[in-house]
């Protein structure tokens, strides 16, 4: 049986009341979802669920690990990739340090995506990676950036399309291996992201709703497919943090399907596939 509205309240009002975890403000139809799901994987009625949190310290952590989302991909959506290469990072790179956050990375393939990239455009010795999720979980296999070459292999062809290709010259193919920044091994399924790739990222358990991990201006946030499971109202509070927190003329990416309805009331302006603050008193 479907757990129903009045249930997820509940549970949610004990959660933020025995724990550090709000999660009242998530889009009600995605958390439905996943507590359906997860109730039924820790085969607890909603009452139980309840109790257990009073009860048991560990078990909100749990809950939420198990409610947070976390799907991600190497160069997911590559036009965006493109994007990144010929039209934002060259804005970027006379500057002395390029500071960069991905907030909601998740297991770290388009932290590692991004990483590559820079390596690419010789622009990554001198940029700062700041990861963050809530599931630390999800952060510490990051850290280890090994993964499933049976579930990542199909995403190649987002690397090709992304390193090797240039959408401007489709004659021009650079030829760059995977082996340069990765190690595959079809027999054992793994697929591992070089130690001179892994070193430069630094990675941190956060809670968005929290505003910003640390205190610095970044020129590049990237929050992607994660503000869709946060209702209107905190959705605005997140992106009003992000921009208060980019530098002028910083960059704001969010996912395929996530969009900003009024950009100019946070001092945004849309630009092709991103988003780029304003200088003060240019709108």
């Amino acid at each position: 049986m479907e757990i129903t509205r009045e249930e997820i309240l509940e549970i949610l009002t004990v959660l933020k009341a025995y724990s550090e975890y709000d999660l009242t403000d998530y889009s009600e139809k995605s958390i439905q979802r996943r507590f359906d799901k997860v109730l039924t994987d820790f085969r607890l009625s909603p009452q139980q669920a309840i109790q257990k949190i009073k009860r048991d310290k560990e078990f909100p952590k749990q809950l939420v690990k198990a409610i947070t989302v976390n799907t991600t991909e190497l160069f997911r959506d590559p036009k965006m990739w493109q994007e990144l290469r010929y039209y934002v990072y060259p804005k970027f790179k006379d500057l002395d340090t390029i500071n960069v956050w991905h907030a909601g990375a998740s297991t770290g393939q388009e932290v590692y995506s991004n990483a590559i990239l820079l390596n690419e455009l010789g622009l990554l010795e001198k940029t700062n990676l700041l990861a963050t999720d809530i599931n630390n979980d999800v952060l510490n296999k990051a850290k280890q950036g090994v993964y499933r070459y049976s579930f990542n292999n199909e995403y190649l062809m987002s690397f090709d399309m992304v390193i090797n290709e240039d959408p401007m010259n489709y004659q021009l193919h650079r030829g760059v291996p995977y082996s340069k920044y990765m190690d595959m091994d079809v027999k054992k399924d793994k697929l591992e992201v070089k130690s001179f790739i892994k070193k430069n990222i630094r990675y941190k358990e956060h809670d968005l709703i929290n505003g910003v991990p640390i205190r610095q201006k970044f020129h590049l946030i990237f929050c992607r497919n994660v503000l869709i499971y946060f209702n209107f109202t905190l959705q605005k509070k997140i992106i009003q943090s992000f921009v208060d927190n980019l530098e002028e003329g910083g960059v704001l990416f969010l996912g395929r399907h996530e969009s900003i309805l009024e950009p100019h009331d946070f001092n945004l302006e849309r630009e092709k596939k991103y988003y780029v603050k304003q200088m003060e008193g240019n709108l």
